[in-house]
């Protein structure tokens, strides 16, 4: 673990902890938890712009080279033993076989000498050759289960929902990717380049938690900053 990645350790405001077990929310938009050396991301969405563009919506052909770099970051601070992503990896079906040879060149270096598990998301429900890694519909690990769609069991990790959260800051109104949390399940942030987000007020968050008394972790530049779910605003 590089250097920076123990100083946000030690940062108890950066520790969620779910169905008691302690897990790093790195401000990048990932999670670590260190016991297992298992570094988790959620939504890549990998080639979702050449998606669009398959459908004449063109969209700066990047994204995928910007997300797989800032998972090389995350590998290069936290050296894990586990990448764990849950699921929508890439944006359809046909993304795998559309990754440019430079993209796929990176994403083989990134899983060597380390486990890669693709969860199965709605996007990419089946498996895809050429890319590496196995393919799991949920992994279990301890007390956690992690997942792409949430049913809310307590110790589900998932994503799916790309949770957003509205706040007032020096006046203004503030968006930012989080987490959303309570003690029992955690639901991740999207961590593709070009994915959009769901204000953690919609319907969606309080039928998964049952009530509005989670808490989101906005994404900061260097640190998470926590907020009730009542406290932050409506679209």
């Amino acid at each position: 673990m590089s250097q920076a990645a123990r100083n946000l350790a030690e940062g108890e405001g950066n520790l969620i902890v779910i169905a008691g077990v302690p897990l790093l929310a790195d401000p990048r938009g990932a999670l670590f938890w260190h016991e297992h050396g298992l570094l988790a991301v959620a939504d890549l969405h990998l080639e979702k712009g050449s998606s669009f563009a398959a459908r004449g919506q063109l969209l700066p052909p990047y994204d995928t080279a910007t997300t797989l770099t800032r998972v090389s970051h995350l590998i290069a601070d936290y050296a894990p033993r586990c990448v764990v992503a849950l699921g929508d990896s890439f944006h359809d079906s046909g993304g795998p076989g559309r990754l440019r040879d430079c993209d796929r060149d990176s994403l083989r270096s990134q899983q060597r000498g380390r486990d890669w598990i693709w969860i199965k998301g709605n996007h990419d429900p089946e498996p895809a050759d050429g890319i590496g890694g196995v393919f799991h519909e949920t992994l279990k690990v301890g007390a956690l289960t992690f997942r792409h769609e949430p049913n809310g069991g307590r110790g589900e990790v998932s994503g799916h929902l790309h949770p957003v959260a509205r706040i007032t800051h020096r006046g203004r109104a503030v968006s930012r990717r989080c987490f959303a949390a309570d003690e029992s399940r955690l639901v991740m942030p999207a961590f593709g380049a070009f994915t959009g987000g769901l204000n953690i007020r919609d319907a969606a968050f309080a039928d998964l938690f049952g009530t509005l008394a989670f808490t989101a972790y906005l994404l900061g530049d260097a640190r998470i900053y926590s907020f009730a779910a009542k406290r932050c605003l409506p679209d």
